[in-house]
């Protein structure tokens, strides 16, 4: 997975994260604030016509004044008042929707008519305003007592259906998720930009520098940036410096070495090998190390001499010598071939200690000299 499609991964995976945590958030803000609104209005038009409640209850405990239908009347066409339940001091049904429980005692209105909760009883013990969420419904049930001196003389409940509400705090929702979505989307598109503009290409850039090293000048071409990218663009380019360096070291350490390995080798095959006799050090890959005759012919790219350039006939006798003596580290195989139109007997050796450099040295011995410098 790309980087731009790890971006647009965790951008989507933490826009909706703080979509649904704002979502939560704001779903309850909107419910504490329609609700209780509400349910203040519910208070608020009681409240309103209290006096004219308080002012009938005092003159006619018992019946109902036109006053007071009047005004329950008004309560009750209210589209928020799912249902109403008027009661005097006495406990008795002052008004209701069915005519017929009108003054039943409220003991007797209970077990006939289900009430959602106990918001009656609580208001008449507190003589204050109860307000109960009913269970499963969208209802509030609220219990307003109303009292005149300390004295409850009646009490009205009301259901408040909170349908309303619900539909109020749907559109809001609604309003939220599409404010968010579009949010993310403008907040989205810059950073995106930024991101690919800033941060994408400059590393694809950056890559193909990389990929476009020369291995002969180990140079990056890559233009100067001041920020991160740069500063790794920087540390590439020092790394290959450094590696440059080292590799220029080690060339000079090979040529040193190999210089003092042929002035070794000459050393050695002065003492051992005959005037007459010709000598060739190559190592493990073929190239020739050393010869104690002159050679015609140069060297390859690498500055180096294979086996093949030195040797001009017989080349299939003197390779499968060679690789007789690699099959037998250490042993003295031999043959006879032609070397430089000269009949001559070979010996070869390869030497191989663990750890060790390995080297094969191969003997052009002339027919006519019998003397055997490894026997």
């Amino acid at each position: 997975m790309n980087l731009s499609s790890k971006w647009f991964l965790w951008f989507t995976m933490i826009g909706i994260y703080v979509m649904v945590l704002g979502g939560i958030f704001y779903y309850n803000l909107f419910k504490w604030t329609f609700d209780e609104r509400l349910v203040e209005d519910a208070k608020s038009m009681v409240r309103l016509y209290a006096p004219t409640l308080i002012s009938g209850l005092a003159r006619s405990p018992n019946a109902i004044t036109m006053d007071e239908h009047d005004v329950v009347l008004r309560f009750s066409k209210d589209d928020r008042v799912a249902s109403l339940l008027y009661l005097n001091k006495f406990g008795e049904v002052r008004w209701f929707r069915d005519p017929g429980k009108i003054t039943e005692p409220f003991e007797t209105f209970v077990h006939e008519v289900s009430l959602p909760s106990d918001a009656i009883e609580q208001a008449s013990l507190a003589k204050t305003p109860i307000v109960r969420a009913v269970p499963g419904l969208p209802l509030y049930d609220i219990a307003i007592p109303l009292a005149l001196r300390g004295e409850v003389l009646g009490i009205i409940d009301l259901q408040i259906s909170r349908e309303g509400v619900v539909r109020v705090i749907n559109q809001a929702m609604r309003k939220y998720a599409a404010g968010a979505v579009g949010v993310l989307f403008l907040l989205g598109i810059p950073l995106y930009f930024f991101l690919h503009h800033f941060v994408i290409n400059p590393l694809l850039s950056l890559r193909d520098a990389i990929e476009g090293i020369s291995f002969k000048s180990l140079e990056l071409k890559y233009p100067p940036r001041h920020d991160e990218i740069g500063g790794l663009a920087n540390a590439v380019s020092i790394f290959l410096s450094k590696v440059k360096a080292e590799v220029a070291n080690a060339m000079v350490k090979e040529k040193q070495r190999g210089a003092a390995e042929a002035k070794w080798w000459q050393s050695i095959l002065m003492a051992i090998v005959a005037k007459n006799h010709r000598a060739i050090v190559v190592d493990e890959d073929n190239s020739v190390l050393y010869t104690n005759f002159p050679i015609a012919g140069g060297a390859s790219a690498d500055g180096k001499l294979h086996l093949l350039d030195v040797i001009d006939s017989q080349q299939q006798d003197v390779l499968r010598l060679v690789t007789a003596a690699l099959d037998k580290p250490n042993h003295l195989v031999e043959a006879d071939t032609m070397f430089r139109s000269e009949p001559c007997h070979v010996r070869a050796v390869h030497l191989e200690e663990e750890g060790e450099l390995r080297r094969t040295l191969i003997l052009f011995e002339p027919k006519a000299v019998a003397a055997r410098p490894f026997a």
